[in-house]
C-alpha cells in the first residue's frame, strides 16, 4: 500500500485518517508498488537505505522545509546553510562517505534545498581535470570543509559559448605564477552558486596566455576570501547578483579579478600543463576541458531535473482524485477530475515521460561511468558520443520536464497557483535548468553537429577511408528503413518495434534533410559557417526528433529487462506506448511529410492513445506512489499521501506571517481612505 515513511504525524483528527477518495485508488493493486519502487531505486537494499536516511533527516527540526514559502531571501539562505552544516555533522558522525548513497538520499529528502551545492561541482571538476597531486592536495580540504569552493565559468557577457570567455590567465615565468584578470565589465564572472556570500575559493575558467600565445580555456584554483575573517582578498570584487525567479537559498554571485596572482600549481593539469619556463604541454584533446560539464550534466538528470517532474506528477495526480468538479451524468455526484479524459490527457503523458526519462538516465549513467574511466586514462574514443548524449538528454529532459511541471500546475486549477501547492517553485526551478549548464538550443545544435558527422560517415564510399562503426545511439542511421508504416489497425501502434522503427525513420529523414540543405548552400557558394547558420532551424528539429527516438528506444530496452516482472512490465509498457504515440500525434506532420504515415493511420494511433488513457487511469496513483517521495520532501498541501488537501491548505495558510502581523498599510493609507468619506456623509 505504500511505505511507512508516508504515515503522517499525529495531531489533527483529519491528519490521522486517509481520505476515502485516495484510499479507493490504492484498494485494488494490479502490480506490486513496493517492487516497482525497488526497481526505480536499483534494488530493495537501496530503498531500505534511502528510507533509513530519510527517517534520520526528517527527525531533525533543523531540516524542516515547511516554512520555506513564507521566508525572505536572507532567511532561505540562512536555513539552507543551517541544513548544509547539520548534514556535515550527521555524515561525519554516521560515517557517510562523500560519494556514498547516503548523502545523495539526504539531498533528495531535502529537495536540494541545501547550501554549498556548487562546492560539489568544484570537487567533480577537480577530479576530472586535476592531476593526482592536485587531487591529493585539494580534495581533503574540500571534504573536510577547510575551504568552501565554487565553480566560476559563466560571465556577464558569455555563457554557453566557452571560447568567448574573456577572463584571462597570463603566465609570468619570472615568478612562476598566473595572473588572473577580468579585462572588461563583461568578463565579470556572473551566476556561480555559493559565490555571493559563501565560497573561499573558486575554480575559475579563463583563457590561458603563455609563451605569447592564447591556448584556450583552462581551469585555475583561485582563493577569493580570507580563511581568517571571510573578507574578500586583494584584487577580488565580489557579491550577490540579487533577486531571481527562484533558488533564493542559493547565493549566486559575481566576481571580478584585478590581476590576482596564483601559483603555477593552481592550474588543473591532467590534460594540459605549463612548464616553469612557460612551455605549454598538451596532454589531452581540446574537448578535455569540457569534461566537468559532462559530469555535471549527467548528474543533473537524475539528481536535479527529473525528480522535480516526478514530484509535480505526484502532487497533480493525488489532487486530481481528491478534487471533484461537475458531473459526468446529471444523476451522478461530482466526479473526480482525474476521471475526465482531458485531465488524463494533461497528466498521463507527463507521468509516461517521467518513467521514460528515469530509464534513460540510468542507462546514460552506466555509459558515463564506463566512458569516464577511459577518458581519465587518455582514451577519448567514447567522448563524442558521451558529449552528444549528455548534451541532448540535458536539453530534452529540462525542456520536457519544465513543460510537464507547468502542465501539472495548470491541471490543479487555482490551487496550483498557490505556492503552498509546491508546484510554482517546482516550475521555476525547472525553468532555470533550461539555461544552466548549457542553454538548450545551443546544446541541441551540438547534438546536430554529431548527427551530421555520423550521417556523412555512413555516406562515405567503402574505398575512401576506413569505415568506422557508428556509435550505438546513431546505429539506426544504417538500419534497413521502411518507406511506409505497416500498421493496419489501432492495436498495431502498441507494438514497440513498430513505433521505434517509426521514430527512427523520421529521425533519419530529418537528419538527411538537414545535411542536404547544408550541402546545397555550400555548393552554391556559401562558406560552411554561413551555411550552418542558415540551416540551424532544420538541424534543431532533427536533433529533437533524434533525442525523442533515444528516449523511446531506451524505454523499450528497459521493458525487455523486466520479463520476470510481468505485472510491472505490463503497466510500464502502457506508459512506454503512450510516450511513443503521444510524440507521434504531437509531431504528426513529421510522420505525414513523406507519407510514412497516412491520415487514416494517424487516426488509428489516436484511437490507441485514447484507449491507453483509460487503462493507465486505474494505476495512476499507484504509479506515482512508486516514486516514494515523503510528504516532507514534497512540501505540498495538495500532494500529501493521505489526500487531506483542503484541511492542510487551510491550516498552512494560517501560518502566513501576514495573518499575525499588523497591517502595515492600515494607519497610513486604508484608515485615511475610509475616514475621508465620513465628513461628506
Amino acid at each position: 500500500m505504500g511505505s511507512p515513511v508516508h504515515r503522517v504525524s499525529l495531531g489533527d483528527t483529519w491528519s490521522r485518517q486517509m481520505h476515502p477518495d485516495i484510499e479507493s485508488e490504492r484498494y485494488m493493486q494490479s502490480f506490486d508498488v513496493e517492487r516497482l519502487t525497488n526497481i526505480l531505486d536499483g534494488g530493495a537494499q537501496n530503498t531500505a537505505l534511502r528510507r533509513k536516511v530519510e527517517s534520520i533527516i526528517h527527525s531533525y527540526p533543523e531540516f524542516s522545509c515547511k516554512d520555506n514559502y513564507f521566508m525572505t531571501q536572507n532567511e532561505r539562505y540562512k536555513a539552507a546553510m543551517q541544513r548544509a552544516f547539520h548534514i556535515r555533522l550527521i555524515a561525519r558522525r554516521l560515517g557517510w562517505l562523500e560519494d556514498g548513497r547516503e548523502l545523495g538520499y539526504a539531498y533528495r529528502a531535502l529537495s536540494g534545498d541545501v547550501a554549498l551545492n556548487i562546492h560539489r561541482v568544484f570537487v567533480r571538476a577537480l577530479r576530472s581535470l586535476g592531476s593526482e597531486e592536485q587531487i591529493a592536495k585539494w580534495d581533503p580540504l574540500c571534504k573536510n570543509i577547510q575551504i568552501i569552493a565554487t565553480y566560476a565559468q559563466t560571465e556577464l557577457g558569455h555563457g554557453t559559448y566557452l571560447q568567448g570567455l574573456e577572463t584571462e590567465a597570463t603566465y609570468d615565468a619570472a615568478t612562476q605564477e598566473f595572473v588572473i584578470h577580468s579585462p572588461t565589465l563583461t568578463a565579470t564572472k556572473w551566476w556561480p552558486g555559493d559565490l555571493g556570500r559563501s565560497a573561499t575559493h573558486a575554480l575559475v575558467q579563463a583563457q590561458l596566455i603563455c609563451s605569447g600565445a592564447r591556448q584556450g580555456m583552462h581551469a585555475f584554483i583561485v582563493p577569493i576570501r580570507s580563511l581568517q575573517d571571510h573578507t574578500p582578498l586583494p584584487g577580488i570584487i565580489i557579491g550577490d547578483i540579487g533577486p531571481k525567479m527562484d533558488f533564493d537559498q542559493t547565493d549566486n554571485g559575481f566576481l571580478q579579478l584585478n590581476h590576482v596572482r596564483v601559483p603555477r600549481e593552481n592550474m588543473l593539469s591532467r590534460f594540459a600543463q605549463v612548464l616553469p619556463d612557460g612551455t605549454y604541454v598538451k596532454l589531452g584533446t581540446a574537448q578535455s576541458n569540457y569534461l566537468p560539464m559532462v559530469v555535471v550534466r549527467v548528474e543533473l538528470l537524475s539528481g536535479e531535473i527529473l525528480p522535480i517532474l516526478q514530484k509535480a506528477c505526484v502532487i497533480a495526480m493525488r489532487y486530481s482524485v481528491i478534487r471533484r468538479q461537475s458531473r459526468l451524468r446529471p444523476s451522478d455526484p461530482e466526479a473526480k477530475v482525474l476521471d475526465y479524459q482531458t485531465q488524463q490527457q494533461k497528466l498521463f503523458p507527463q507521468l509516461a515521460i517521467s518513467y521514460a526519462f528515469h530509464f534513460l538516465a540510468v542507462s546514460l549513467l552506466e555509459f558515463f561511468q564506463h566512458s569516464y574511466t577511459a577518458i581519465l586514462n587518455q582514451d577519448f574514443s567514447f567522448l563524442p558520443e558521451l558529449h552528444a548524449l549528455s548534451t541532448g538528454m540535458k536539453a530534452m529532459m529540462s525542456e520536457f520536464c519544465t513543460q510537464g511541471a507547468e502542465m501539472c500546475r495548470r491541471a490543479c486549477g487555482g490551487h496550483g497557483y498557490s505556492k503552498l501547492s509546491g508546484l510554482p517553485s517546482l516550475v521555476t526551478k525547472l525553468l532555470a535548468s533550461c539555461t544552466y549548464e548549457g542553454e538548450n538550443t545551443v546544446l541541441y545544435l551540438q547534438v546536430a553537429r554529431f548527427l551530421v558527422k555520423s550521417y556523412l560517415q555512413t555516406q562515405m564510399s567503402p574505398g575512401s577511408t576506413p569505415q568506422r562503426s557508428l556509435p550505438p545511439s546513431v546505429a539506426y542511421l544504417t538500419a534497413p528503413d521502411l518507406a511506409r508504416c505497416p500498421a493496419q489497425r489501432a492495436a498495431d501502434f502498441l507494438c514497440p518495434e513498430l513505433y521505434t522503427t517509426a521514430w527512427a525513420h523520421v529521425a533519419v529523414r530529418l537528419i538527411k534533410d538537414s545535411v542536404q540543405h547544408l550541402q546545397t548552400l555550400t555548393q552554391s557558394g556559401a562558406d560552411q559557417h554561413e551555411a550552418w547558420n542558415q540551416t540551424t532551424v532544420i538541424h534543431l528539429q532533427a536533433a529533437k526528433v533524434h533525442c525523442y527516438y533515444v528516449t523511446v528506444k531506451g524505454f523499450t530496452e528497459a521493458l525487455e529487462k523486466l520479463e520476470n516482472e510481468p505485472a510491472i512490465q505490463q503497466v510500464l509498457k502502457r506508459l512506454c506506448d503512450l510516450h511513443a504515440i503521444h510524440g507521434i500525434l504531437t509531431n504528426s506532420g513529421d510522420f505525414l511529410h513523406d507519407a510514412f504515415l497516412s491520415g487514416a493511420q494517424v487516426d488509428m494511433a489516436r484511437t490507441a492513445y485514447l484507449d491507453l488513457l483509460c487503462l493507465i487511469r486505474k494505476d495512476a496513483i499507484l504509479l506515482t506512489d512508486a516514486f516514494d517521495f515523503t510528504d516532507q520532501c514534497l512540501n505540498s498541501a495538495l500532494g500529501c499521501y493521505d489526500g487531506n488537501v483542503y484541511e492542510r491548505l487551510f491550516q498552512w495558510a494560517q501560518k502566513s506571517p501576514t495573518n499575525t502581523q499588523e497591517n502595515p498599510a492600515y494607519e497610513e493609507y486604508i484608515r485615511p481612505l475610509l475616514q475621508s468619506w465620513r465628513s461628506k456623509l
